[in-house]
């Protein structure tokens, strides 16, 4: 565990560092993330075998969902000298010939703190962003995630300069050291529960938050639609990383009519992925530890299961799983799952699966699949998520010009692409005036021009 002294003594190092003006200069920032994607392209074979410890990941899905993290490394490049610019913006006629700008500026020292599930990626996109922005950074991994901890910690201090970037290590009371020191913006990654104390925390010191927290992501899947794409894309939204995703499908609502065919569809694409044992599948993840292993175990006795259930505590495997008869007020259903169970709801009419997710605080993400363009239209007009995928899952998040955050209790704040960039900015608005004239209508003293006022601006 650091010693609050360090934590301290690391935060006046960076705040000296930023201070010189370096981080301000663009071409500084290209650099920088330049050198950021050959650091991960360098160590790419150790943060495969670093994931591959702590989750059991795929190879494919590690390369698919946390080293694609380095695309978002070229898009900042590409776009960050746009970004940088001051943008003109238009001024009212009775302030000529004055003219008004926003200026984005770095905030300066940031604080992210990424999660366990997918430990590399959600650590580096929204550094990308902080450092396209022209900040400096401390960096605190989850220790749940320990290979990737201490392999983040590694190629960090090897090839960046702690008074740029720096990555704190360690458990609970590493982070309450970190929240006690002021930054100028903290970004978390995790629970809603977690994400109250951040929140708590950064208050005192009034420092902006972004909090990308999670929540119970709804399925809907309505009558009219095509039965075995729908379920191919929410069995694979739903246990890649076996489960443990905060955008995965959360639960199931399904309209009746269609509802065995639809089931009979997700086992046969589970079958079709894991084939007849998943666990001996190499393409399936294991759940992070014993914890999270036994409350997952504890949801498989909320309903009927009617594929997988088969568990192996010893190496944390808990089978791609779906349950049906689940009663909206079984525990499985009271929080986030957040691993390999799907709960079946079944639906009578859409007025009813809306009323249904409606009655949850407001999710990350929501999924409809349906060809209906009005019954598309009527489920985004009527429900509120943080995101909104039509006829798929996840992919939403791979839409760099797409801004990715919550709502509510899923979170506040975005990010991805210029969102990011946006969240690590100060917008300084600028107005800048000319000696050319000086209207003095304005100055006192005021006798006889209330009435000029009047007519100039219709009040």
């Amino acid at each position: 565990m650091i010693a609050q002294l360090e934590v301290s003594n690391l935060v006046r190092q960076q705040r000296n560092f930023f201070s010189t003006g370096q981080t301000k200069d663009v071409s500084f920032r290209i650099e920088k993330l330049t050198l950021l994607k050959k650091t991960i392209l360098e160590n790419k074979e150790a943060i495969l075998n670093a994931l591959k410890s702590d989750l059991n990941k795929p190879r494919f899905e590690s390369y698919v969902t946390e080293l694609l993290v380095v695309k978002e490394i070229d898009y900042a490049i590409k776009h960050i000298k746009f970004w940088t610019k001051p943008k003109r913006v238009a001024t009212p006629l009775e302030q000529f010939p004055s003219s008004a700008l926003i200026y984005p500026e770095p905030r300066g020292i940031v604080l992210i703190v990424s999660p366990w599930n997918y430990p590399f990626n959600l650590m580096i996109s929204p550094l990308i962003g902080a450092l396209a922005a022209g900040n400096c950074a401390i960096l605190k991994p989850s220790e749940i995630a320990l290979h990737t901890s201490h392999l983040l910690a590694d190629i960090f201090k090897k090839n960046f300069d702690t008074a740029y970037i720096a990555v704190v290590e360690g458990g609970i009371e590493t982070s309450q050291q970190l929240l006690k020191e002021k930054f100028d913006r903290i970004f978390f990654t995790g629970s809603t529960a977690v994400g109250k104390i951040i929140m708590s925390a950064a208050a005192k010191h009034l420092t902006p938050v972004t909090l990308e927290l999670g929540g119970k992501t709804p399925c809907i899947v309505d009558a009219d639609v095509h039965i075995e794409r729908a379920a191919r894309r929410i069995a694979w939204g739903k246990f890649i990383n076996a489960g443990q995703t905060c955008v995965a499908p959360d639960y199931l609502l399904v309209d009746k009519i269609i509802k065995k065919d639809f089931l009979d569809s997700i086992k046969k694409c589970i079958q079709e992925f894991y084939g007849d044992n998943p666990a001996k599948s190499p393409d399936y993840a294991r759940i992070i530890n014993k914890r999270h292993f036994n409350r997952l175990a504890a949801f498989l006795n909320d309903g009927k299961i009617i594929a997988g259930g088969q568990t192996d505590v010893e190496n944390n495997y808990i089978a791609p799983t779906v349950i049906d008869n689940v009663s909206l007020n079984a525990p499985v259903m009271q929080e986030e799952i957040f691993g390999p169970i799907l709960p079946v709801i079944e639906y009578n009419d859409l007025t009813e699966a809306i009323s249904i997710v409606n009655e949850r605080p407001k999710p990350l993400a929501l999924y409809f699949f349906c060809k209906n363009k009005n019954h598309q239209e009527r489920v985004l007009r009527e429900t509120s998520s943080g995101g909104v995928c039509i006829n798929d899952t996840v992919m939403h998040l791979g839409v760099p010009d797409l801004p990715f955050g919550g709502v509510g209790d899923s979170g506040m704040g975005s990010y991805h692409g210029k969102a990011s960039f946006d969240i690590f900015s100060h917008q300084k608005s600028v107005l800048k005036n000319s000696f050319l004239m000086d209207i003095k209508l304005r100055y006192a003293p005021y006798e006889g021009k209330l009435n000029l006022i009047k007519r100039i601006f219709g009040i």
